[in-house]
C-alpha cells in the first residue's frame, strides 16, 4: 500500500509538473474561443487575451486581431480596416506584433513620414497616427467578411483592404455548425493543458459532421465568393472610403507549372470583375514569383513567413498612401 501511494504521488507530480510546463511555456489550456454567429459563420470571442508559443494574442471588444479600439478614430488618424483569413489573422504561429496590420501600421507611418520629409513633395497628408484594424478568423471567405462588414460597418476608416488568397474563390458559405465540434474552432476552455495537447495535436480528428443543405458547397462557389467581393466594395463606396482587393497565391501556384486549371479559370473570372468594377487590385502571384528570395516566403502551402508578411504588408501600405497623396 505505501508503494502504492509513493507511485501515485510520483505520477501525481510528473502530470502536474507537465501541466505547469504546458501552460507557462506553451500557452496549452488557454486557446482562443469562438463563437457561432448565423451571419458571419463564426467570430472570435471578444475581448481575448492569450498567449501560444510565446506568441501574444490579442482579440477586442469586435472579434478583431487588434487591441481596443474607438469606435470612431479622431481626424489625425489614418485608419485601414483590413478584412481577410488567416493569412491576414496570423493564427497562433504570429506574435501579435508581427501579424499583417501591425507591420501595415508601422509601414504607413515611414511612408508618410518619408513622403512628408521630401522637400517638394512637402506635408501633404496630415495624419500623426495610423491604425489597421484586423478584422478576420481562420478558414473566413468573402461570405463571411461581407457578413461581418454588413454586422459592424467600416469603423470609420479611410481605406478597406480586402485580402485574400487563391482557395478564398472556392470558400463555402459562412457555418456556425463547426463551433464546438471542429477542434479547431472551441467553445470552451479545456480542463487542463495536458487534455488539450491530446485531443487537439495528438489524437486523431474526429469524423466532420455533415453540413445541412445551406451551407453545403453546391453550384457555381466561385461566382456567389465574387458577388461577395463585388458586395464588400459597395459598402466602401457607400461610406465614401478606398477599397483595395489583395490576392496572396498559394505556395504551389509559384514557379512551374503555375496555377491548375481552376484557379486559372477563377483568376480570369476576378480579372473581370475588377475590370468591370474598376477595382483596385493587387495581384501578388507575380509579385511573388518576380521575388528572388520567394521560397522564404511562405511557412506552409498558404501562410505566409514573416518576410512574406514583410513583403505584403509593404506593397498593400505603398497603395494606401498613394490614394491619398494623389488626391491631396
Amino acid at each position: 500500500m505505501k508503494v502504492f501511494l509513493i507511485i501515485l504521488a510520483v505520477t501525481a507530480g510528473l502530470w502536474a509538473a507537465i501541466e505547469v510546463m504546458l501552460r507557462v511555456l506553451l500557452g496549452f489550456g488557454n486557446p482562443l474561443i469562438y463563437i457561432a454567429d448565423a451571419e458571419c459563420g463564426y467570430l472570435l470571442a471578444p475581448n481575448q487575451k492569450v498567449r501560444r508559443l510565446a506568441n501574444r494574442i490579442e482579440i477586442n471588444e469586435y472579434s478583431m486581431r487588434t487591441g481596443s479600439i474607438a469606435p470612431i478614430p479622431p481626424p489625425e488618424t489614418l485608419r485601414v480596416l483590413l478584412l481577410g483569413d488567416s493569412v491576414a489573422n496570423g493564427g497562433w504561429w504570429t506574435h501579435q506584433t508581427d501579424t499583417i496590420s501591425e507591420i501595415m501600421a508601422r509601414d504607413l507611418r515611414l511612408q508618410v513620414q518619408n513622403r512628408a520629409s521630401d522637400a517638394q513633395l512637402g506635408s501633404q497628408v496630415n495624419y500623426s497616427d495610423f491604425e489597421v484594424l484586423n478584422a478576420s478568423a481562420n478558414s473566413w471567405g468573402p461570405r463571411n467578411q461581407l457578413a461581418y462588414a454588413k454586422r459592424f460597418g467600416v469603423f470609420g476608416a479611410n481605406a478597406v483592404v480586402l485580402l485574400l488568397n487563391t482557395d478564398d474563390f472556392f470558400a463555402s458559405a459562412p457555418c456556425p455548425r463547426v463551433v464546438g465540434r471542429d477542434r479547431s474552432y472551441p467553445d470552451h476552455k479545456p480542463r487542463s493543458a495536458t487534455l488539450e495537447l491530446f485531443s487537439r495535436y495528438l489524437l486523431p480528428a474526429a469524423p466532420a459532421a455533415p453540413l445541412p443543405p445551406a451551407v453545403a458547397t453546391s453550384g457555381d462557389v466561385v461566382a456567389c465568393n465574387l458577388e461577395a467581393i463585388r458586395q464588400i466594395q459597395k459598402i466602401a463606396v457607400s461610406a465614401n472610403v478606398e477599397f483595395l482587393l489583395a490576392v496572396t497565391p498559394k505556395r504551389g501556384e509559384l514557379g512551374g507549372p503555375g496555377p491548375r486549371d481552376w484557379e486559372v479559370n477563377a483568376r480570369a473570372r476576378l480579372a473581370e470583375l475588377v475590370e468591370t468594377e474598376k477595382i483596385t487590385y493587387i495581384d501578388f502571384l507575380p509579385i511573388f514569383n518576380c521575388a528572388a528570395e520567394f521560397p522564404t516566403l511562405y511557412r506552409d502551402s498558404i501562410h505566409l513567413s514573416p518576410q512574406g508578411n514583410q513583403l505584403v504588408s509593404k506593397t498593400i501600405s505603398r497603395q494606401i498612401v498613394a490614394f491619398f497623396w494623389h488626391k491631396s
